[in-house]
């Protein structure tokens, strides 16, 4: 196959994963929760677990995300210094990121930071993000995707406050 067909293919499959990825949680964490639901004796906490487990079977069933906040994608790359389409790759997944958008569809979470608008495209400067690990002497490539949604990996910040300085300090943590 040569170059060009390769990068549409790759692109393709790119893209069906990771609107897949979107909709269907991996085997491990979904055996984990079925582990941990039936482990559970509080009975909020377990109609929570059902209505996850039934969110993940509409999510399948409807073929649409399980999540209305699919979040900003982030792609970590083990790529072997010799795979033939290693120059091509961060072009390659932003358009798969772009078709996943449309057809999955995914929600568009890219915001551009210093010009403080949302993209509408889920890409952006920095988006999708790409880790990379690049391996000496390899041909293959591994790409595993992460979907950032909701502030599921952002930290937090607690700050005790010293008497007398609530109110200077609350506004200063807000324009942090």
């Amino acid at each position: 196959m040569d170059k060009e067909k390769s990068i549409k293919k790759m692109t393709e499959v790119m893209a069906k994963f990771v609107g897949y990825t979107g909709k269907v949680l991996p085997d491990d964490v979904t055996a984990k929760l079925l582990e941990l639901s039936k482990r559970e004796t509080q009975p909020l906490a377990k109609e929570i677990y059902k209505t996850m487990f039934e969110n993940q079977r509409l999510a399948k069933q409807l073929d649409r995300p399980s999540c209305q906040d699919t979040g900003v994608i982030q792609f970590f790359v083990r790529c072997g210094a010799n795979f033939p389409l290693i120059g091509e790759l961060e072009e390659l997944l932003r358009e798969a990121v772009l078709r996943a958008m449309h057809e999955a569809p995914l929600h568009h979470n890219s915001v551009e930071t210093f010009d403080e608008y949302n993209t509408g495209k889920n890409v952006g400067k920095g988006t999708p993000s790409l880790f990379w690990e690049i391996v000496p002497n390899s041909s293959e490539c591994e790409i595993d995707t992460y979907m950032a949604g909701g502030g599921c990996s952002l930290p937090g910040k607690a700050t005790v406050l010293m008497p007398g300085w609530a109110m200077r300090a609350s506004l200063n943590l807000l324009w942090i």
